[in-house]
């Protein structure tokens, strides 16, 4: 009789069919820029060409281009909806009314959705392909660029005077504010989410971004002069700003106030000791202190109302932020997932 083969049959093996897995498309870095244009027709279409022709050096990044119309009442809106209708990447906010430079970059730093922000004027002054220069440095380690202005051609007072206020405001206040620095600067995504917390009315960003800390650093370039128009911050708004930025980040003109005090303290008891000395020992011209009496008058009256003033800007300052107003409104949003 045979013997039968009890071992169990062994199926026959298919070689199972390796699939790779679908790689997935590596993500590109995302730059946004912040604009904030108001009264500039002439020179916004040269600024976007500029813009553009800069971005087209470094492909490897995806760019979001926001331009914030603060109010404008000539023909900067017009331009910007064709640009934003011929270039996908641009969007525009329009505001209601003129709220103000620092509110205009505020408003574009709520929107702006890149890992890096870029915020920088349009006038040509600030040029294009120095903000390359600030995305190399963020992408060395940075999460704060400054754009230091190395020179700057401005007339002789302004560039005297900005010297001079950058130096007298970082010796007051206990915020290290980076010298010859404007608004011109690149901040990381984690930086820029923290400042959206940042909700005051009289605002100084320069100040606020400098006071937050991370690891900043600087880009020193050359200020070019203005494409065309004129200056956005005659000598009224730049004293409006340099107030802005020492009563937001210092108490030194309280303490100058108290310092005051005493200096008129001195003076005065040195004015009580001469008229007593003139009134005992030369009293035969005594009638002769009109004149000091007019001096004294004049100048404790003075130091009085200057002392006035100093309190009420911070009162003013308590009173506007405690009405708790929105900081902006936006009339239109134009472009991109906001266009309507």
């Amino acid at each position: 009789m045979p013997q039968q083969d009890i071992r169990p049959r062994i199926p026959d093996v298919v070689p199972a069919q390796l699939t790779l897995p679908e790689r997935q498309p590596v993500r590109r870095s995302l730059v946004s820029y912040v604009l904030p244009v108001y009264n500039e027709e002439a020179g916004i279409t040269a600024f976007h060409t500029e813009l553009v022709a800069a971005l087209a050096e470094r492909p490897e990044f995806d760019y979001e281009v926001l331009y914030v119309n603060d109010g404008s009442g000539d023909g900067s809106l017009a331009i910007l909806r064709d640009l934003a209708k011929n270039d996908e990447r641009v969007r525009v906010v329009d505001f209601a009314r003129n709220f103000g430079h620092q509110i205009a970059i505020t408003a574009g730093l709520d929107l702006a959705q890149g890992d890096a922000v870029i915020v920088m004027d349009t006038d040509l002054q600030d040029p294009p392909r120095v903000s390359l220069e600030l995305v190399d440095a963020w992408r060395a380690g940075a999460e704060i660029v400054h754009a230091r202005r190395r020179s700057r051609q401005d007339t002789a007072f302004k560039r005297a005077t900005a010297h001079l206020y950058y130096r007298v405001l970082r010796s007051s206040t206990d915020v290290d504010i980076p010298l010859d620095t404007g608004d011109f600067r690149l901040l990381d995504r984690r930086v820029a989410d923290q400042l959206r917390k940042y909700r005051e009315r009289s605002r100084f960003v320069r100040g606020i971004v400098a006071s937050m800390g991370y690891r900043q650093t600087e880009v020193a370039f050359d200020r070019d002069e203005r494409f065309a128009g004129e200056t956005k911050y005659p000598l009224r708004k730049m004293a409006r700003l340099a107030v802005d930025g020492m009563t937001s980040f210092s108490t030194a003109p309280l303490k100058m106030i108290t310092r005051l005090g005493f200096v008129v303290l001195a003076l005065s008891l040195l004015g009580i000791l001469y008229a007593l000395a003139m009134k005992f020992f030369r009293p035969e011209i005594t009638v002769s202190g009109w004149t000091m009496m007019m001096c004294v008058v004049l100048f404790l009256g003075g130091t009085q109302m200057l002392s006035l003033g100093v309190i009420g800007a911070y009162v003013g300052r308590i009173y506007s932020e405690a009405q708790g107003r929105p900081l902006y409104l936006v009339r239109d949003v134009i472009g991109g997932d906001g266009d309507r």
